[in-house]
């Protein structure tokens, strides 16, 4: 690996490279942009035996770093991931353009036309942990978008990122596009984020997508707007009114699919009401699927459950672990989630409509779910290919932020010589 000596002169040029390339990628064909990601889709596949080894090199370094095991499954690669990447990349690809995207259009009694019309942002700094395929997902966004994207990638993904931007490379350049288009940091240096964080000369925003300590460093020290993606502290909340087999199932899959992915279920509110019922079978077969149950109440009386304390309340354990409590409402759920809550992803298990429509009007998270499982908080299942990640601000973009998030507007405005009075 290369050493920078200078790595404010390596940012400072990789962001004037990245402000030159985003005047000419914002104007650029949906044509051009199609191709360019057809073609990093096929390149990926057709060096997937090259990412693979450059990822065993990254997880030997993970494994040397103590990784946990859901930290090493969130960088792990392996031929299926890689076709989800493939797939990924092909899915934005076959997307409606959103640049240029009329939003609005009306006539003013001035005698002039407006319209309102998506634009790129510009240079978009993704910053991120772990997992490789964020590589691709953030750079097929950004450049679906019109926007110029700088990636900086975890230490721990170092080599499978690298090679995956080498694809979309490949694929930007042979459709025409800016080289510059798509820029990874080509250091490992903590030195370049900071330096990253304070570029407002050339960066427009920063999407920061990993764990609380990295988020909360950039949402401090940056001085280029930020896209909040707070941790997913995710809570089911399964009401009186719950099904039992729909609710065995959505649970076991929202804790245990994947761990190590925010849309994983990290706290479960079960009504008083059916604590000797639905409650007593949910915390068996959570534990009978290798879960560790930290039960508050009733049900820490049963065998096999660790005593809840206060800290796994509001945690993110990403992990089979999950934290349950009993709760004496559909109010006291809201409250606990109002506290203990992150606004990512929070769901209710019930067959009673106004209960579902208390929880989805009375709660703020980005994404609120009824019947279904948490672990739906993807882009992709939204139907946007793929995501930057979860937004949990109010600003801007909210929930997954997929190409069109990534545009904000401009108003377009035509007359034939009037003047005001």
């Amino acid at each position: 690996m290369k050493v920078f000596e200078d790595i404010p002169a390596l940012m400072a040029d990789i962001g004037t490279r990245a402000k030159a390339a985003s005047t000419l990628l914002a104007s650029a064909s949906a044509e051009r942009k199609h191709a360019a990601l057809i073609g990093a889709a096929e390149v990926v596949w057709k060096t997937r035996d090259a990412i693979l080894a450059a990822n065993l090199l990254d997880l030997e370094y993970g494994r040397n770093k103590g990784l946990s095991d859901a930290m090493m499954d969130r960088l792990m690669l392996d031929e299926e991931r890689i076709q989800g990447i493939v797939d990924g990349l092909r899915a934005v690809a076959e997307q409606a353009d959103p640049v240029g995207e009329l939003l609005a259009q009306w006539d003013m009694p001035s005698g002039l036309n407006i319209r309102r019309v998506r634009t790129p942002l510009g240079v978009i700094g993704v910053i991120y942990e772990s997992r490789p395929n964020v590589t691709a997902d953030a750079g097929a966004l950004c450049l679906k978008s019109g926007n110029v994207v700088i990636l900086r990638g975890g230490s721990e993904s170092f080599h499978s990122s690298g090679a995956i931007h080498a694809a979309m490379v490949d694929g930007a350049v042979k459709a025409g596009l800016p080289a510059d288009s798509i820029q990874l940091v080509p250091t490992r240096d903590r030195a370049a984020v900071q330096e990253m964080l304070t570029m407002t000369d050339t960066i427009d925003v920063i999407v920061p997508r990993g764990g609380k300590d990295l988020v909360g460093l950039v949402q401090r020290e940056a001085r280029v707007p930020v896209f909040a993606h707070l941790e997913g502290i995710v809570h089911i909340y399964v009401d009186a009114a719950a099904d039992l087999a729909k609710t065995l199932d959505v649970v076991l899959n929202a804790k245990t699919r994947r761990t190590g992915i925010c849309g994983s279920a990290e706290c479960l509110l079960i009504h008083k009401d059916i604590v000797d019922t639905i409650g007593q079978d949910l915390v068996c077969a959570l534990m009978d699927a290798g879960v560790e149950v930290r039960a508050e109440g009733a049900l820490a009386e049963i065998m096999g459950t660790t005593p809840a304390v206060a800290d796994d309340f509001g945690q993110e354990f990403l992990d089979m672990i999950i934290a349950v409590k009993v709760v004496d409402d559909c109010d006291a759920a809201i409250a606990h989630i109002r506290t203990f809550g992150s606004n990512h992803t929070d769901c209710i298990m019930t067959e009673d409509d106004r209960a579902a429509a208390q929880f989805f009007s009375q709660l703020e998270s980005a994404i609120l779910m009824r019947n279904a499982s948490t672990q739906f908080a993807d882009g992709g299942e939204f139907g946007m290919g793929a995501e930057i990640g979860i937004a949990t601000g109010k600003m801007h973009a909210r929930g997954p932020v997929g190409a069109a998030q990534l545009t904000s507007f401009k108003y377009l405005v035509e007359g034939d010589g009037a003047t005001r009075a």
